[in-house]
């Protein structure tokens, strides 16, 4: 797992790189990686050149824009977000810098992790 905190006037589409240069050296295995719609123009493009992996992006259908459609893959990382909405320290902002919301992040997961493995 790769967590990076920035500003919030950085588009994802800029913050994506920061997240994904750690990824390197971290899984050495890696082929392939799973993005939203937001992701589609360059990135998918800048990982190709840069380490050879390819780059899913998961579309939204436009048939019916009212409904929630479920999507293959996706509900992965919407799972994942509702997890973390249930660690009081993440719902606001207390942290100062940005290496200490990462942490925050990382020992919820940790903690998602290990509860589960105990079950």
């Amino acid at each position: 797992m790769e967590v990076a905190v920035h500003e919030a006037d950085i588009h994802d589409n800029k913050g994506a790189p920061k997240v994904i240069e750690r990824l390197e050296h971290k899984f050495p295995r890696l082929v392939k990686i799973l993005a939203d719609g937001g992701y589609r123009r360059t990135l998918g493009d800048w990982v190709a050149k840069k380490f050879g992996w390819t780059t899913e992006v998961v579309l939204r259908p436009e048939e019916c824009p009212s409904k929630f459609p479920v999507l293959p893959k996706r509900w992965i990382v919407e799972r994942s977000l509702s997890w973390l909405e249930n660690f009081r320290q993440l719902t606001i902002d207390y942290e100062f810098l940005a290496d200490t919301a990462e942490a925050m992040v990382q020992l919820a997961f940790t903690q998602i992790m290990l509860n589960r493995f105990f079950q």
